[in-house]
């Protein structure tokens, strides 16, 4: 994701989560947290799905994945998360994490799909007291750190 990118992933996070995060925050991920990552999905040139990944020693946490509304069910969601796990994969991570609301079944059985084990709750995670599922992700597939473009090499 690059700065360019911001004001339709902010759209995206907004018609998607009650309590979305700022366009600023999403402004600060790209250009100063360098702990995190952010992958867009783009169709026709048009940001249709967008994941972010912090970076926390050998854990990655998945900070938040939305599909647009009107791109929901075509496979874009598996899509990019799938590029998220291997994108931590070529960073040199061991595992990943990550909250779901418990009543987002959608996205667990995705998530469960694609390996991710249940562990346990926070409760009242969520702006409505919901419960957050945390997952994991362990073993990450095989890494091809050629790929991860913030990889310094001399």
């Amino acid at each position: 994701m690059t700065i360019d990118d911001v004001d339709a992933v902010h759209a995206i996070e907004a018609a998607t989560f009650p309590v979305p995060w700022s366009r600023e925050s999403f402004e600060k991920e790209v250009t100063e947290n360098k702990c995190a990552r952010y992958l867009v999905l783009k169709e026709d040139g048009d940001c249709v799905a967008y994941a972010g990944l912090w970076l926390v020693l050998d854990e990655g946490h998945v900070t938040n994945i939305a599909v647009r509304e009107d791109r929901r069910g075509l496979g874009y969601g598996e899509r990019i998360t799938r590029a998220l796990i291997q994108l931590a994969a070529d960073s040199g991570l061991s595992f990943l994490t990550l909250e779901c609301r418990r009543s987002n079944a959608r996205a667990q059985a995705l998530y469960h799909k694609l390996g991710f084990r249940d562990v346990g709750f926070r409760k009242r995670y969520y702006e409505n007291s919901e419960d957050a599922l945390i997952m994991y992700l362990q073993p990450l597939p095989e890494s091809h750190p050629e790929n991860d473009p913030w990889l310094q090499t001399e």
